[in-house]
């Protein structure tokens, strides 16, 4: 058996901006001990603005300089509309690096339905793409399922962990054709199928017409991560005991993050990404 590697082990976090957080905290209660980068591309947030062959090539030239610098064991696309598009030229361009994506939690929907009448709150990028449309007729071909391509939802999160006010409204106005209640059958399931929605999920229950369960797609990436980290000999650390933005945060490394649009964070965000042990790099 080889001897574990003489190092923490690195992972790279990547979205358009600030939802991959999300991922982070999820991975940070399973692997604190990671040494931590997170990169953010708000210079062209949000990614369902772009083509797809812009998007690829985006992705590829904003994550190579990171990569060449840090090395890392493990990239974790932390977003859905890029994930859709970019994962087989990353897998391709950097075979040695674990590339984990995110994918739509179409298929534990369907099996948690009762109803059987889902929805996928999503961009509209990831609404439109084939990708996702497969995964529904692969997972989901006995449940109703309204995709919901929701074009401000991923911009309010931003603002609101930025310090930014944002409106019950508009929140409402994005989640409310989620909501469907037709032919004796109501929505029981929500697919959060962007990064950013779970900053808001409290919201969220707060303002949905009825109860329904969210899925954050989070928590199995994580899991993906450590597993992918686990086969390259970087054995699985003590978990942090809850929440990983709060007193058990001690437990968690310090690590980085960067701006593509080398903007500080305002005090707001500051405060957010200090207490995730986040500092600019």
């Amino acid at each position: 058996m080889s001897p574990p590697p003489p190092r923490p082990a690195r992972v790279l976090v990547f979205d358009s901006g600030l939802g991959g957080l999300t991922v982070l905290a999820e991975l940070d209660r399973l692997r604190p001990d990671a040494d931590r980068l997170y990169l953010a591309d708000d210079a062209v947030f949000p990614y369902g603005d772009l083509a797809e062959p812009d998007l690829v090539a985006r992705v590829m030239a904003v994550l190579t300089p990171p990569i060449a610098l840090h090395r890392p064991d493990a990239v974790v696309v932390a977003c859905n509309t890029a994930s859709t598009a970019v994962l087989p030229p990353l897998r391709a361009r950097w075979p040695e690096i674990a590339v984990v994506g995110t994918v739509p939690a179409i298929k534990p929907a369907a099996a948690a339905s009762r109803s059987r009448r889902i929805a996928v709150l999503a961009t509209p990028g990831t609404v439109a793409r084939d990708y996702t449309r497969d995964l529904v007729r692969s997972f989901a071909g006995d449940c109703s399922v309204d995709l919901v391509g929701a074009p401000r939802l991923a911009a309010l999160a931003e603002a609101a962990l930025r310090g930014g006010a944002i409106d019950d409204a508009d929140v409402l106005r994005e989640i409310a054709p989620a909501f469907v209640d037709a032919a004796g059958r109501r929505t029981d399931t929500v697919v959060l199928a962007c990064t950013h929605y779970p900053l808001l999920v409290d919201t969220f229950r707060r303002l949905a017409p009825w109860p329904v369960a969210y899925l954050d797609p989070a928590p199995a990436i994580a899991r993906r991560v450590e597993a992918v980290l686990a086969e390259r000999g970087f054995t699985a650390a003590d978990a942090v005991a809850s929440d990983a933005v709060g007193a058990d945060a001690a437990a968690v490394r310090h690590g980085s993050i960067l701006f593509t649009s080398g903007r500080p964070p305002g005090p707001a965000l500051a405060r957010a990404l200090a207490a995730r042990r986040l500092a600019p790099a």
